[in-house]
């Protein structure tokens, strides 16, 4: 990126503005791809605990605490910096989701039930259809509350899961 700053400095100062914008749009798709990773990522953690949910029903502290961290920074990182817009929209979820599903279900293999079960079983356990409801709906959250409340409504929903009137209950 440090040469593309130099050049687009000189594009600049040699008034070679269509150049400048040129190098300002490759600058924006590195932000916005580097963006994108960070929010597979965070999918990906939430997806892997979701997955330890669904086939141990039962939910930790570690594992709430885990995907109430992976909602927040999705919230974080995919709002842009004007505070208007998002890098992924409501309804684009489903591609990232299905992107990160069988990263999540190889990882989550080596935790479900002490990692006795191969990624295949685990693959053929699950709902797939509920953990992308689940997902989808925890994202979906990211859009209609604010940072601060977030938390409890995540948690809220959490208590729901599998597990989860134990959890929420101590």
């Amino acid at each position: 990126m440090t040469q593309e700053l130099i050049d687009l400095r000189n594009s600049i100062t040699e008034g070679r503005y269509t150049d400048a914008l040129a190098i300002v749009d490759e600058l924006e798709g590195i932000s916005k791809k580097a963006i994108i990773r960070q929010i597979k990522s965070f999918i990906k953690i939430l997806l892997i605990h979701l997955i330890k949910n669904q086939i141990e029903q039962r939910l930790t502290n570690s594992w709430a605490a885990s995907m109430r961290y992976a909602i927040l920074e999705i919230q974080d990182v995919n709002l842009k910096d004007t505070k208007k817009s998002y890098y992924v929209n409501e309804n684009e979820w489903q591609i990232l989701i299905e992107d990160q599903l069988t990263l999540a279900i190889g990882d989550a293999s080596l935790e479900v039930l002490n990692g006795n079960l191969k990624r295949q079983q685990i693959s053929q356990m699950l709902n797939q259809e509920q953990l992308l409801l689940n997902t989808t709906e925890l994202l979906t959250m990211t859009y209609n509350y604010a940072n601060r409340e977030l938390p409890d409504i995540i948690d809220n929903y959490l208590a729901k899961l599998p597990g989860g009137e134990d959890w929420i209950n101590g």
